[in-house]
């Protein structure tokens, strides 16, 4: 499971679901073998791997083999949601259960930025505050850079509350993602994302989307599915 279009590109990247536990806190160095066995997969051999301490914030840090805290599986940094780097063999490791990866890669200046997105996120517009860092600090142009939104919850079965629904308000197009559900909502996580893309100046024929839910495609984890005993998927990509 991954992307094709970005793969094409130039970017290895794979998704490990639920046959994979990377998380260090319940395996221990275990889970540096699964991270390994995808990495195989990949055919992708790196000289470093990135991770962030996901806190559904905004902040996006550059990878460069220097900087980081030194973490069993790799590095990593605290309070982080996006890992950017220019560097080629340096893997990115995003997380998730329902929320929403991006994938973000400019074939021509070589940057790559990856970004969990949950609703905070998206409401935050973490998306687009990576794409203004790589134009910003990588001189990267709009027009070259291809997005994958990976898979995450469906809109079928992410019902949320009116204060989510609320949090939205300032995005123009939020009737486009939210269908009233009674008291509540159900939120399309992908639309709103997309939103965020497009608004940003991503060419929508530069931007895959997947099909794949992460609540019913039993090959993922989902937080919504498996409740308190829940599992992480996992993204990895990395330039060669």
């Amino acid at each position: 499971m991954r992307s094709k279009l970005l793969e094409n590109k130039g970017l290895l990247n794979l998704i490990g679901g639920g046959e994979y536990d990377i998380s260090f806190e319940r395996k221990g160095k275990e889970a540096l073998t699964y991270i390994h066995e995808i990495l195989s997969e990949m055919k992708a051999n790196p000289k470093f791997i990135y991770y962030g301490k996901q806190t559904h914030g905004d902040n996006i840090e550059y990878c460069d083999g220097t900087r980081g805290i030194d973490y069993p599986l790799g590095k990593i940094f605290d309070d982080t949601d996006g890992l950017i780097t220019d560097i080629a063999n340096i893997a990115l490791v995003i997380k998730f259960a329902d929320c929403t990866p991006v994938l973000l890669f400019d074939p021509i200046n070589k940057v790559q930025c990856c970004v969990h997105s949950g609703w905070r996120g998206t409401v935050k517009r973490i998306s687009k505050k990576a794409i203004e860092k790589m134009c910003a600090e990588f001189h990267c142009k709009k027009e070259n850079i291809y997005a994958f939104l990976g898979p995450d919850i469906d809109v079928a079965n992410y019902e949320v509350g009116r204060e989510v629904y609320d949090a939205f308000s300032k995005f123009k197009n939020r009737d486009e993602f939210f269908i009233p559900f009674g008291e509540k909502y159900k939120l399309d996580m992908t639309l709103a994302n997309l939103d965020i893309l497009l608004e940003s100046g991503i060419n929508r024929k530069n931007i895959e989307i997947s099909e794949i839910s992460t609540f019913s495609d039993l090959s993922l984890n989902s937080a919504r599915r498996q409740k308190e005993n829940y599992r992480l998927n996992c993204i990895i990509s990395m330039m060669v």
